[in-house]
């Protein structure tokens, strides 16, 4: 595999500043949480959870907003004050945590694999897989006549740094033999929004939402072929190590509450749909077209493949220590033991 490196240009910088308008601002605490009736907890509430849980969440379709939307942490943890906020990447969670300005929130496997690695070697756990990405991270061209990963030779590639999609395209553009030949720039999803529209870049890596709101984009991979290559990506919960260790039974209630949300996705997905949708602010039939583009795990399905995940991690690491966007790879137990599975087998009781 090429050990050629991808950096931006200054034309990059340039660009990222021209943009910076059209960035939503990470890490924004909501006064409101829940859009969609309330329901009943389904576990027994437990009011001996008390304090305040900073809790990151991202425009991505999985359990996680359907959690937010329902107020179920809320119903169920009534003594707790729950802040939810809004991150636009992975990236930006990963600071977060290394400020410890957050408690738990969705980051993708690669900012999870670069937490854990040096320079940043943050302290912290994955909990649960919100989902396993396929075709609702791609990579799309602008230009029609650009019909594979090899044409993308000297154009402008948008991509949020320190994220999955980040990862699967470095992925992509090394195995079609591209490297430093593209100008990778980094871009939130709002910018490359922007970007788009105003044809200031080629093409994007990107996932839904903002994937759908890139009129005339055409396919060129997506990150179901890129998993089937041997690089899977997830959508993860991770949670600073600390927080983990002294909050057991936020993790349980959490842990039930995803668990509840995997299986409306998978019993009533119209239903599931209508949540999310809400939180999106999205027509209900464009979430279940997203919908299609991932794979979730209810509680008993995530025990097995957590146990999996720490190798795939610390893969994810090294192919980003060759890539330059790491320092080092630490020992394979700093990737596995980083896996926490007590909350998944107490609620599955596997």
């Amino acid at each position: 595999m090429s050990r050629k490196l991808f950096r931006a240009t200054a034309i990059v910088a340039a660009l990222s500043v021209s943009l910076s308008g059209c960035i939503v601002k990470s890490g924004r605490p909501e006064q409101s949480r829940a859009i969609g009736a309330a329901i009943a907890c389904p576990v027994a509430p437990d009011p001996t959870v008390t304090g305040t849980v900073r809790i990151a969440w991202q425009e991505i379709p999985n359990g996680d907003l359907i959690v937010k939307d329902a107020g179920l942490l809320e119903t169920c943890l009534p003594k707790a004050k729950l802040v939810w906020s809004k991150f636009s990447s992975g990236g930006d969670v990963i600071q977060a945590f290394g400020a410890d300005s957050l408690d738990i929130g969705l980051l993708g496997s690669a900012p999870a694999a670069k937490a854990l690695s040096l320079p940043l070697d943050i302290d912290m756990n994955v909990v649960w897989i919100q989902d396993l990405i396929g075709p609702a991270e791609s990579l799309v061209s602008r230009d029609p006549s650009v019909k594979s990963v090899a044409d993308l030779r000297g154009k402008r590639i948008g991509v949020p740094f320190a994220s999955t999609s980040h990862y699967s395209l470095l992925t992509a553009l090394d195995r079609a033999g591209v490297g430093g030949a593209a100008n990778v720039i980094n871009l939130s999803p709002d910018a490359i929004r922007g970007a788009w529209q105003g044809g200031q870049i080629d093409a994007a890596y990107i996932w839904e939402p903002t994937l759908g709101q890139l009129d005339g984009a055409h396919v060129l991979t997506d990150s179901a072929q890129v998993a089937k290559q041997g690089s899977p990506t997830y959508d993860l919960e991770g949670a600073r190590s600390e927080f983990v260790r002294n909050n057991p039974g936020f993790l349980k209630i959490w842990t039930a509450a995803q668990d509840w949300a995997v299986k409306l996705l998978k019993s009533d997905p119209h239903g599931a749909s209508v949540r999310i949708a809400g939180q999106l602010g999205v027509p209900v039939d464009q979430v279940q077209k997203q919908l299609a583009g991932y794979q979730y795990f209810d509680a008993a399905e995530q025990a097995d493949r957590l146990n999996a995940l720490g190798g795939d991690l610390r893969n994810t690491a090294q192919f980003l220590l060759q890539q330059g966007q790491i320092d080092a790879v630490k020992p394979a137990d700093t990737y596995t033991t980083a896996v926490h599975t007590g909350a998944v087998r107490e609620v599955s009781g596997k």
